[in-house]
């Protein structure tokens, strides 16, 4: 059997890339420190027999006593809550951690893949995005931390593949939601549905008109999948070119949770992108992959899913004391 390390495993993909790795027959090596990660998004793994879970912050040298055929990295914070909240440890994550999985990944002779985003597209002036843009990223401005870590990864990792011949993946991931995303961080989705069903107003940052595409999670996994056996070795978007303003997605929230709930409107963040769409010809001619889940299938599912949270998770507004996990 293939064996894979997943870091960021009790994160929101991460976790789902779990399930689909062993359902594939592999053996999988999960590693999380739990900062953003959740215990309960990888609970029903416990007793799998092809399993096995390191609690290990990633920045920190990073050992595997077997072997390892594949690596998956995507230990990350991604929420603007989160690395707006830590930004030294989302760019530690960005470049040590990185680091020390292509170290480990040209130990073991293993390809790996690493999660990039469609934030190193910054707040773009082409749209929609291909892999050819280069971005117009804020360098110094609060979102930064992130952009530029990420912007880094994709730079070390391919400075690996270069110079010392490393099997190296990469993938930009766009808007992506499903069962399992943390109700209280920050993205649009989670928000939505918080509020809603909260029956709170729904909260608009800027006046509605900026734009976003929402994959649903099993067609984001089955891309991932994918572009890790492919050949390709430079970026890929995957993500749902479905482009919709957050003013009309608001409305669609409404209407399927059934509420009725005003939306209110706050200045927009520094920098926050104005349009996200992502071209994917690359990933159809590479991959034969496209999204086939639409909007209104993925969001009945996961409005399930919150619909079925306690009303203690509904109602949680604090967020996680970071500084107990961390080091800066």
């Amino acid at each position: 059997m293939k064996r894979v390390l997943i870091t960021g495993a009790a994160g929101f993909l991460g976790s789902h890339l779990c399930d689909r790795f062993l359902s594939e027959g592999f053996k999988v090596i999960g590693m999380d420190n739990f900062i953003t990660g959740d215990e309960k998004n990888i609970e029903h793994l416990k007793h799998e027999s092809n399993f096995n879970f390191i609690n290990h912050d990633i920045t920190e040298f990073v050992s595997i006593d077997t072997d390892l055929d594949y690596i998956l990295h995507f230990a990350s914070p991604a929420s603007p809550i989160d690395y707006l909240k830590i930004p030294i440890q989302t760019l530690k994550v960005g470049s040590l951690g990185t680091h020390n999985l292509l170290g480990l990944a040209k130990a073991k002779k293993a390809r790996i893949l690493i999660a990039s985003t469609s934030e190193v597209y910054g707040d773009p002036l082409v749209h929609p995005q291909s892999e050819k843009y280069y971005g117009n990223v804020n360098t110094i401005g609060p979102r930064g931390v992130y952009d530029e870590a990420k912007r880094f990864q994709e730079s070390i990792t391919m400075a690996y593949h270069r110079f010392h011949g490393l099997e190296t993946r990469i993938v930009r991931i766009f808007n992506t939601y499903g069962p399992r995303m943390r109700l209280n961080d920050g993205r649009v989705i989670p928000a939505f549905m918080g509020q809603a069903l909260r029956g709170e107003d729904l909260t608009i940052f800027g006046d509605g008109s900026q734009t976003r595409s929402f994959c649903y999670v099993d067609d984001q996994v089955e891309g991932i999948f994918r572009l890790m056996f492919s050949d390709y070795s430079y970026p890929v978007n995957i993500g749902n070119p479905n482009e919709i303003t957050i003013k009309d997605f608001a409305n669609e929230i409404i209407k399927l949770t059934g509420t009725a709930q005003k939306v209110i409107y706050k200045d927009l963040p520094k920098d926050d992108p104005l349009q996200r769409q992502p071209d994917i010809s690359l990933a159809k001619s590479l991959l034969n992959w496209e999204p086939k889940v639409n909007r209104a299938e993925g969001m009945v599912k996961t409005f399930n899913y919150f619909k079925g949270l306690s009303d203690k998770e509904l109602n949680k507004r604090e967020h996680k004391d970071f500084s107990k996990h961390i080091k800066y």
